[in-house]
Order: C-alpha cells, then sequence, then structure tokens
C-alpha cells in the first residue's frame, strides 16, 4: 500500500528508499550501541566516556528521526523495528557486561567507523537521484564524523 505519492521516478525511488532505510537502521544501531556502552563502562576516565556517549545517542536519534521522515516524505515506510536492525546494521556485534573506558572508546570508534562508511556511500548513491537526502546524509556524516574524531583522541 502506497500512502504518499513520490516525485521521485521508481527507479530513484529505490536507490533513495534503500539508502535512507540503511541509515535509519544504522542510526538506530548506533544509538543503542552507544547507550550500552554508556551503561557499562567503568574506568578512570568513567565520566567524560560516560557523557560523551550520551551525545552520541542524542545525534545518533535526532538524525535517525529526520531520515524517516524524509523516507515517509517519499513514500517509502521507514523500518526501525529491532529484528530488521538486527539483520540490517553495519555495526559489529558489542560484547555484555562491564566495559573498559578505553575499550568503550575502542568500540565507539569502530562503530562510528563502520557507520561513517556506509554514510559515505549513501552520499554517493543519493547525489543524481535526490539531492535533498544526499544533503541530509552529508549532514550527519558531518556530526558523526566530528565524534568519531573526538573518541579517536580519547585513545592518542
Amino acid at each position: 500500500m502506497t500512502v504518499v505519492k513520490s516525485p521521485l521516478s521508481e527507479q530513484d525511488l529505490k536507490i533513495v528508499g534503500d539508502a535512507l532505510q540503511g541509515g535509519l537502521v544504522d542510526l538506530v544501531d548506533l544509538s543503542l550501541v552507544a547507550k550500552q556502552v554508556h551503561w557499562n563502562v567503568v574506568g578512570p576516565r568513567f565520566r567524560s566516556v560516560h557523557l560523551q556517549l550520551d551525545e552520541v545517542v542524542v545525534t545518533a536519534r535526532q538524525h535517525a528521526d529526520t531520515v524517516a521522515e524524509r523516507a515517509a516524505a517519499l513514500g517509502v515506510s521507514p523500518d526501525g523495528r529491532s529484528d530488521t536492525v538486527a539483520k540490517s546494521s553495519g555495526i559489529s556485534t558489542i560484547a555484555d557486561g562491564w566495559i573498559k573506558d578505553v575499550e568503550a572508546v575502542r568500540t565507539l570508534v569502530a562503530a562510528l567507523g563502520a557507520v561513517i562508511t556506509r554514510m559515505r556511500e549513501r552520499i554517493v548513491s543519493t547525489e543524481r537521484p535526490d539531492p535533498v537526502s544526499q544533503d541530509i546524509f552529508i549532514g550527519l556524516t558531518a556530526d558523526l564524523e566530528k565524534h568519531y574524531w573526538m573518541f579517536q583522541a580519547e585513545n592518542a
């Protein structure tokens, strides 16, 4: 069932819809990973890493909403269900239990790196069919890259 008629051609809508859905999944998973690490981080840098993780969660959640709403505006039903996220995310599974602050930073660097790589692919794939969606990917990637830089500096 299509509720919203897209201004894009079917071919362009497929490309853009796949990019938006993939972006949504990665952002939802990034927010979950960052929150899981946030709850379990321990060590001498606990407070600073704990607070920094919440900043990533806020960024990921805000951009996830923007991406999902862009998909809906184009007539693509966004799917952020847990089973969809688990099957489709580009982020590696993280271990359960307490996590030392140094390892927490490494975990976030890896997660952010994976998501940024996929977002940059989406920037390229949406350039021609939908510059509006491309602009969303450019902006959110810039925000993620700022977090990536800051987490890398934690363990420099």
